[in-house]
């Protein structure tokens, strides 16, 4: 049932919003529907589960989880309440539609704290001719970004914080899935990657850090972040990971390779500046991934917030635009 209405509800271009009521078992079936469905199509979901962890729940999508209290079993004083306020939340969404008329062509970018003034000065020269829609990557920021690349939103994509990869090789918690870049392949929509944040994993607080990590050199991002240093074996496989989706990917790519540094923390005098751990990752890169016209691995000397590098990203943006 949950297959057959995943596949049922997106097959219908009449649908102008959803409103699904359920509990663990209702709310598993009625979600993956939900997902499959674009962003930007109001949805709703009453669940006995929306109190907890939902991200399984919503992924990347925009699905508005509401608690529902008491049990979905019948009508009460609350779940009357509780339910109509989700209905008319449902009914004032459809009503009354967000117009969007940014003409723009749109562009994904992935960012994160450390590579900000990278994206920053990206964005600043894009601004006036596109749409810059700036993930945060989180895990989900990078599946949010991949989603509206299916969903045909987007002209091209400057994945220029690849950190989720990170986190997928080493085990922290914002990691990206293994389908990370796969949309990139399915659409072939025009791709500008880099390395930023490849050398660090993410935890929560420091007493969340697995205990085999303990002898590892970690930096406290704040007091909810602790950042862990790559070592180059993590380089290794996470440059294999990222050589093997970029192989895949038959649009236009360019992955540019920052020896400078990949982040604000790996430059010189910073704690996790490290040039021989990244040329682990650069050389794997630049070994693994199947060069050819279309697809091409781009050396820079310099560092990732240089805006030098800005404006080579740039140039490659150029480039995978204009075919």
């Amino acid at each position: 049932m949950t297959e057959a209405f995943a596949r049922f509800l997106p097959a219908h271009g009449d649908v102008d919003g959803v409103l699904g009521l359920g509990g663990s078992g209702g709310t598993a079936l009625v979600t993956p529907a939900l997902r499959a469905l674009p962003v930007g199509i109001p949805k709703f979901m009453v669940s006995t589960m929306a109190a907890g962890d939902v991200s399984s729940y919503v992924g990347a999508s925009d699905i508005a989880m509401l608690h529902s209290v008491t049990d979905v079993a019948g009508l009460n004083r609350i779940s009357r309440r509780v339910l109509g306020n989700a209905a008319h939340a449902l009914a004032g969404a459809c009503a009354h539609p967000v117009a969007v008329t940014d003409e723009r062509p749109a562009v994904g970018l992935t960012m994160f704290g450390v590579t900000t003034p990278c994206v920053d000065a990206v964005t600043r020269r894009l601004g006036d001719d596109h749409d810059c829609l700036v993930f945060h990557a989180t895990g989900t920021g990078g599946a949010a970004m991949e989603k509206l690349a299916d969903d045909g939103h987007l002209a091209a994509v400057l994945d220029i914080s690849t950190t989720e990869v990170c986190d997928l090789v080493a085990g922290g918690v914002l990691a990206a899935g293994e389908d990370r870049l796969d949309a990139v392949a399915r659409t072939g929509v025009p791709y500008v990657g880099s390395c930023g944040a490849l050398d660090m994993v993410n935890f929560g607080p420091p007493d969340t850090v697995p205990q085999h990590y303990a002898d590892r050199l970690f930096y406290p991002h704040n007091p909810q972040v602790t950042l862990m240093r790559t070592t180059a074996d993590e380089a290794r496989a996470i440059g294999g990971f990222l050589a093997r989706k970029l192989n895949a990917c038959d649009g236009p790519v360019r992955f540019l390779l920052p020896e400078g540094g990949v982040s604000a923390l790996d430059a010189p005098g910073q704690p996790f500046h490290d040039p021989e751990v990244d040329a682990v990752l650069f050389d794997t890169l630049e070994r693994e991934v199947e060069q050819t016209p279309d697809r091409r691995v781009i050396r820079s000397p310099r560092h990732l917030n240089d805006p030098g590098f800005a404006e080579e990203l740039l140039a490659a943006f150029d480039d995978v635009t204009r075919r």
